[in-house]
């Protein structure tokens, strides 16, 4: 999934340590658009955190996956982003990959 949007501010930055070593988090809260525009908390992780596109009052472009899960009887969402691009700018070699299970679509196979 794809939103536009505008950065409203950037939360605390989140380290830690896990069985697969250090870790980062940056959670941002962005605005949608239209005619009702909705907050929404967007979580960055790890390299994809790049400080000089997360400025307040930038119009990015993020792709994101959605996910739950359960915890003890209780539902949580998070809302990850896989790609953050200024606003207006092309998809080329500076822009951060997905990771490696993120929906991929080939137009050109053979079959």
């Amino acid at each position: 999934m794809q939103l536009s949007v505008k950065l409203l501010s950037l939360l605390p930055l989140q380290t830690g340590n896990g069985k697969n070593g250090t870790w980062k988090k940056q959670d941002v809260i962005v605005e949608t658009d239209g005619q009702y525009p909705k907050k929404v908390c967007i979580s960055i992780w790890g390299d994809k955190i790049e400080e000089s596109k997360l400025i307040p009052g930038n119009r990015l472009k993020i792709d994101f996956d959605v996910e739950s899960r359960e915890y003890n009887g209780r539902w949580y969402t998070d809302v990850k982003a896989w790609r953050v691009e200024l606003e207006g700018t092309s998809s080329g070699p500076s822009a951060v990959p997905g990771p490696i299970d993120a929906p991929h679509h080939e137009d050109d196979l053979p079959f």
